[in-house]
């Protein structure tokens, strides 16, 4: 997990609400889920449990903070209810995300068929030999940025993980508030059902 990108993409959300249009947009991501909810339980109260590295510094403790009140909403949507005593909830909720950016270059592929940028000759204008290549950058080929969250939920008695969902998409930003808000509406948006195999799920979130 990069650390700081998630603090960063986090703390965008004030920014983003000055700068951007304001109204709803779609989200699309790759979501997985796993485990075995009992088909007669119901969703039940719910309270965050922090790793000893997500509450290891007042850095640490921050960033959770903030992925917790992104994941809120996504949660009550999915029937949960924020437990008044942590120690009386029903489940558990352990909550990860990361932020990557990577900087694609046509030589990842084999082929070169979905590079975005152009070789050209200063003499020429376009590839005509070896010598004299150069790269100009192309708008579409810029830096990229992963953005993903995963959620577990566990039995709060027994401590037995009954839920995994993860969801994660791309884009050129690192993202906003409202879109980790969004992945974790994604995430939970068919529960309680099971599909581990990656698929597209669609929601809706403010910017």
């Amino acid at each position: 997990m990069n650390r700081r990108l998630i603090l960063t993409a986090l703390a965008a959300a004030s920014a983003a609400a000055v700068t951007g249009c304001a109204g709803p947009y779609t989200v699309s991501a790759d979501v997985s889920n796993y485990g075995a909810w009992p088909a007669d339980r119901k969703p039940g109260s719910y309270a965050f449990d922090r790793l000893p590295s997500q509450q290891q510094s007042d850095e640490a403790a921050q960033r959770q903070a903030a992925l917790e009140d992104a994941a809120r909403a996504a949660l009550e949507r999915a029937g949960f209810t924020a437990a008044a005593d942590a120690k009386a909830a029903d489940v558990l909720v352990t909550l990860g995300a990361r932020v990557t950016a990577y900087d694609p270059v046509p030589w990842n592929d084999p082929l070169w068929w979905r590079w975005r940028g152009r070789l050209f000759s200063p003499r020429y204008g376009y590839a005509a030999g070896w010598s004299g290549w150069g790269w100009r950058q192309d708008p579409f080929f810029d830096r990229r940025y992963d953005r993903a969250v995963a959620v577990l939920l566990r039995d709060r008695a027994s401590g037995e993980a009954l839920y995994e969902a993860h969801a994660s998409n791309e884009g050129m930003t690192m993202g906003s508030e409202s879109l980790i808000g969004a992945l974790f509406d994604a995430a939970l948006a068919e529960f309680p059902k099971v599909n581990p195999t990656s698929h597209r799920v669609n929601v809706q979130a403010l910017r």
